[in-house]
């Protein structure tokens, strides 16, 4: 932004005029930080006397000197929400009684420090510990609970890499899920204690053995996708649990790459995207370490 003098005058009043709802300390502050230049040197002395018809350069200046380094990559953040891309691996919510570090604990403190201690990060949503992708956060307990009530509206998509090829380039998965004595999520008649799931999915690419796939969750249930495609037959690459290939241990190949909402409180449709982990569809005859 150019300003041009239009009087003989010092620094400051230059500004006062120019940027009339400012106050005095937050003009002395802009000079200080290094916003202002006069003909390509930074003036950073408030007493700095500018003549009329002079051009004045604002440049907004971003300190980060004090500012709180994100522990994980942010895709979205305002004062209401912050969505950070959790890696494969890191527990989206502590295990109860457990020390284990988690994505909830982690954003928590950053939140709480950015905040200087008014605010923390409640979850809204869940990722598998293998699986990786966009996490959205709330700043508050009331924002939390917005987001939940209007969750079904949400749209998320995931990649998925699964092994063989479906029948179908594109279709729908519905059944009754609940979990086993064994922990694992199964598909079953309808029932009190079962809950309805659905998946839908079309095919991005095939490859030799395997399927690229989106897929977009209607519902979302624990190990949805990966109950749902294994029941299929194709299961996702790396989801031993689910009846993947286990010659090598591998990274489960899903990441939640997309996810679309109304803001709650601003009204904007907010879409974010994640890109495809670089080794998402590179399969080494080896075992893969990303714990």
């Amino acid at each position: 932004m150019r300003i041009i003098a239009k009087k003989t005058a010092a620094i400051t009043e230059i500004l006062l005029d120019e940027f009339g709802s400012a106050s005095k300390t937050k003009i002395k502050k802009l000079i200080t930080s290094g916003s202002i230049s006069l003909e390509g040197k930074t003036i950073k002395k408030t007493e700095t006397i500018i003549t009329e018809g002079q051009t004045l350069e604002y440049t907004k200046y971003k300190d980060n000197s004090n500012k709180v380094q994100a522990p994980f990559k942010i895709v979205f953040e305002d004062e209401y929400l912050v969505a950070v891309i959790k890696p494969a691996g890191v527990l989206t919510h502590g295990d109860t009684g457990k020390k284990s570090v988690s994505l909830l604990k982690v954003m928590s403190d950053y939140v709480k420090e950015e905040s200087r201690g008014k605010k923390r990060a409640f979850i809204i949503h869940r990722l598998d510990r293998e699986v990786s992708g966009i996490i959205l956060l709330a700043k508050s307990e009331e924002m939390m609970q917005l987001m939940k009530d209007s969750w079904q509206d949400t749209k998320k998509l995931y990649y998925a890499l699964i092994e063989g090829h479906p029948e179908v380039n594109e279709g729908s998965i519905k059944s009754w899920l609940k979990e086993s004595t064994q922990q694992k999520m199964v598909s079953v008649e309808e029932s009190d204690d079962a809950k309805f799931a659905v998946t839908h999915f079309r095919i991005l690419e095939k490859l030799d053995a395997h399927t690229l796939l989106e897929v977009n969750l209607e519902t979302g249930r624990k190990n949805q996708i990966r109950v749902h495609f294994s029941e299929m037959g194709c299961p996702i690459v790396g989801d031993r649990r689910y009846g993947a290939d286990d010659t090598f241990v591998r990274q489960i190949r899903l990441h939640a790459f997309s996810l679309s909402f109304t803001h709650p409180v601003t009204k904007e449709l907010i879409n974010l995207e994640s890109k495809m982990p670089h080794n998402f569809l590179k399969l080494k005859e080896e075992d893969e370490k990303y714990k």
